[in-house]
């Protein structure tokens, strides 16, 4: 009798065994494809939003006097903070691409959103002042913000359940190898041709374009989802349905979670370059030195941060999702205060140790990978990219405010390091929150 009880409790245990010994299916060309147009499109994406906090002083330096203002530091730390506080209001402001991924498709949408960002970048080489360079940094903000949360919805959709949260964060390396592009591009073009070629180098995105034009096609998922729903798939029900009473809650926190990334990444890494740039003159090096190390500084973020995301399924097959996110937040509390707050007011040696410090900050950048896994997770396919487009870009416009303040802080203190290193006030807040997150680890992504 009891071993007739114990039979079907053992059977379930064993095929449970079976399954997580299971070899993980080989990916279909078609699943291939649409990893690499996620990669690449991200790739591009980091490449062409990291220009400008590499040419910032020189570009600044150049515009300003045409501007009729002094290009004096605090000037361009100030100025410095708008433009990046308007290129993030542009990033938020793509969260339309959502609810328009959702309605008419994933693949067309990341094609249109990688094509607006390319011209925007592009044109961006001929401003003769910082209000032309403003408008054209806003207008490539609103393509580069619509493109994580349509490659990573693609991958998670297309992709084996089995793999999934692989080759999410294998996407999201992509981000931090157009870092590694851009670095490359400002040692062998900036630092010969100067600051407006690399903004034409920025428009060279547009070529993924054309290349992938026909070889990805929407997934399965979504397909299935628009038959269903016909008519009743519109561009306002996957947006409203964020707010329903099924995912209000989540939205909400992931929202605040996202805001104390963006403000790690966009108030701390990437004031990284300027930071070196000072330090590196202070040092008394060369002109062309000193355009080398901001290079080498973005090259150093951009591994640090490539090493956190393949580091990532490692983690997060060990521990649950809210876990994951913690040991990187953690990370940016120790690392933001510590570079900016100490080493940067360093003497002797100040250069070394900020770039070593920088790559610590890298790894710790990795914590928007978890999000390329988690968030996918926990909506459906309706409203899947409206969900990841307003939670990964409504926090843009916190971010541009509190980037904003980045710049009046140093403004004010007449340095870049206080005022970046207290944002890792963020972080606290963050950490705070995570145990009321949704908790995903385990499930199948929902339909």
């Amino acid at each position: 009798m009891a071993g007739r009880a114990l039979r079907p409790a053992t059977e379930r245990l064993n095929a449970g065994v079976a399954r997580n010994s299971e070899a993980p299916p080989r990916l279909t060309g078609a699943q291939k494809r649409v990893f690499w147009a996620a990669w690449g499109g991200w790739t591009m994406d980091g490449m062409d939003s990291f220009i400008l906090s590499l040419v910032l002083v020189p570009a600044l330096r150049d515009v300003l006097p045409n501007s009729g203002i002094a290009a004096t530091p605090a000037n361009v730390g100030f100025y410095g903070g708008l433009l990046f506080a308007l290129f993030m209001v542009g990033w938020g402001t793509a969260l339309v691409w959502g609810p328009v991924a959702d309605r008419f498709g994933r693949a067309r949408t990341l094609m249109l959103t990688i094509l607006w960002f390319s011209l925007f970048t592009f044109l961006a080489a001929g401003s003769q002042n910082v209000w032309a360079l403003a408008i054209f940094r806003f207008l490539a903000g609103v393509g580069i913000g619509g493109e994580w949360s349509i490659g990573a919805s693609l991958v998670s959709e297309e992709w084996p359940e089995q793999r999934r949260t692989w080759g999410a964060c294998l996407m999201h390396t992509g981000y931090y190898f157009g870092l590694l592009l851009a670095a490359l591009a400002n040692y062998f073009i900036g630092t010969k041709f100067g600051w407006r070629w690399m903004f034409v180098a920025g428009g060279c995105p547009a070529l993924l374009v054309a290349f992938l034009y026909n070889k990805i096609h929407e997934p399965a998922r979504w397909k299935t989802k628009r038959a269903e729903l016909g008519s009743q798939l519109t561009m306002h029900r996957a947006f409203v349905k964020l707010f329903s009473d099924q995912y209000r809650r989540r939205t909400i926190l992931n929202s605040i979670y996202l805001i104390a990334s963006i403000v790690g990444l966009w108030a701390g890494s990437v004031y990284v370059p300027s930071a070196v740039t000072y330090l590196a003159e202070r040092a008394g090096r060369s002109p062309a030195d000193v355009t080398r190390l901001a290079s080498w500084s973005t090259a150093i973020l951009g591994v640090g941060t490539i090493v956190g995301a393949l580091l990532t399924p490692l983690v997060a097959s060990r521990v649950d999702r809210r876990t994951t996110l913690a040991v990187f937040f953690a990370l940016m509390l120790i690392f933001l205060p510590l570079s900016f707050g100490y080493v940067f007011y360093m003497g002797m040696g100040a250069l070394g140790w900020f770039l070593v410090s920088t790559f610590f900050l890298g790894i710790g950048g990795a914590n928007f990978a978890v999000y390329s896994f988690w968030i996918p997770e926990q909506y459906e396919t309706e409203c899947r990219v409206s969900a990841f487009a307003f939670t990964t870009n409504i926090g843009r416009f916190a971010g541009a405010g509190l980037t904003f303040l980045v710049g009046t802080g140093i403004r004010y203190f007449g340095s870049l390091g206080t005022p970046v290193a207290l944002t890792a006030v963020a972080f606290v807040i963050a950490l705070l929150l995570l145990p009321l997150g949704a908790e995903t680890k385990g499930k199948a992504l929902p339909s």
